[in-house]
């Protein structure tokens, strides 16, 4: 039941888009001057044809006011100039996924050049064979290093300790990095020199199962197509900053290293081996102590979601756990923000209520198992997960003390 993705590029005439006798529908990436303004999905009969004025519809009804906007911005807005930049490290951390590896670095390495110089760092973090070590081996320009404690935290960490640049970006391994990822990065880093946060726009590698179509209907990884400002204050949101996961995704993310350092780094209790909520955990940190946090659609990766059912499942789950995990501990840690944090909570647990209404009403893009699924992962997770975290996340510090 594929979809497939077709990227459009608005300024260009619209071509006609016919679907196989396999496809079920679509997924289209809407480009302006090669920067992303939308994306849509919609289901279809196979075989369907669009004409250029069914895609001109299309298009007008998701990004029409977009454009508009971009034309303005584009008059109106001097451009920035991007140099001196900082000096970056891109880290990648991996365990056991060698052909995701390799597609990483491959387009990673792709955007590299004598002006754009960035560090390519890899943590193998206690891989069962030497493949990850084969893979980067073979690529010129790529550090390995290898941790040997497991957990995600940890690798992280190690990246951390083992970065040269003043920034460090964090991509995962099962992303690819969009021609304009860099460009992006830099224009953040440019246009808000206040920040020690960046985050990009994630959309799908591939929607070819029907777990990850299902995933990208409900929203996937996206946090919008209008660049974001994150200060002490959000108006209009009275629980800023709990709800962490409005800030973006943990597999593409950077860093100034100086503040990450500051910080303390990641919370190795919530990425080892479980529960997941490391990335709000940081971003919430980031708020917090003072600094802003900046989204750039542009900086965009594309991330091959969960094929599996079974794993999306999971997947749900454990972001109900890791989610009431970095709750749980952020409430003890953080009194200033106790009341705004149970509220959080109490929102999360009517609004997973909320979906399972949707889903008995069939006016969810779910499954009722998968709300379930996430539901129970945030009771398991705000009963005493955290504490369950820190002492495993210590069993295996002492394991390679």
């Amino acid at each position: 039941m594929p979809y497939s993705i077709i990227e459009i590029e608005v300024t260009q005439p619209l071509p006609t888009i016919s679907l196989s006798e396999s496809d079920t529908g679509i997924a289209l990436i809407l480009r302006r001057k090669d920067q992303p303004i939308g994306f849509l999905m919609q289901a279809l009969p196979a075989k369907s044809v669009l004409s250029p004025e069914d895609l001109a519809q299309l298009i007008a009804k998701e990004v029409g006011t977009k454009l508009l906007q971009e034309s303005i911005r584009e008059e109106l807005i001097a451009k920035i100039d991007f140099k001196p930049l900082p000096s970056v490290t891109v880290a990648i951390c991996t365990k056991d996924r060698p052909d995701d590896l390799a597609r990483c670095l491959n387009h990673l390495l792709a955007l590299k050049s004598a002006d754009d110089a960035f560090e390519v760092l890899v943590v193998d973090n206690a891989s069962s064979d030497e493949r990850t070590h084969q893979v980067c081996s073979a690529l010129p320009g790529v550090r390995y290093v290898r941790e040997m404690k497991g957990g995600l935290g940890f690798a992280r960490n190690r990246a951390l300790q083992e970065a040269t640049g003043e920034m460090i970006a964090f991509i995962d391994d099962d992303v690819v990095v969009d021609r304009q990822w860099w460009r992006g990065l830099t224009a953040a880093i440019a246009e808000n020199p206040d920040a020690a946060a960046f985050t990009g726009l994630v959309l799908p590698y591939e929607l070819v199962t029907q777990a990850q179509i299902l995933f990208e209907e409900r929203g996937g990884f996206r946090r919008g197509f209008e660049k974001i400002h994150y200060g002490q204050v959000l108006p209009g949101n009275s629980f800023y900053p709990c709800g962490a996961g409005m800030f973006g995704a943990g597999c593409n993310m950077t860093f100034r290293t100086e503040v990450l350092l500051k910080l303390g780094g990641f919370d190795e209790a919530l990425a080892a081996p479980r529960p997941g909520g490391d990335d709000l955990d940081i971003f919430y940190r980031v708020i917090r102590e003072g600094y802003s946090l900046a989204y750039e659609p542009r900086y965009m990766v594309f991330h091959r979601h969960r094929r599996e059912y079974e794993k999306l499942r999971h997947q749900y789950w454990t972001w109900g756990l890791g989610l009431m995990a970095f709750m749980v501990k952020s409430y003890t840690s953080d009194a200033a923000k106790r009341s705004a944090l149970s509220k959080t909570i109490l929102w999360w647990f009517k609004d997973e209520l909320r979906q399972i209404k949707q889903c008995l009403r069939n006016q969810h893009p779910l499954p009722l198992e998968m709300i379930l699924a996430e539901l129970w992962g945030g009771v398991v997770g705000i009963l005493g997960e955290y504490p369950r975290s820190l002492r495993r996340a210590e069993q295996i510090r002492r394991q390679f003390s």
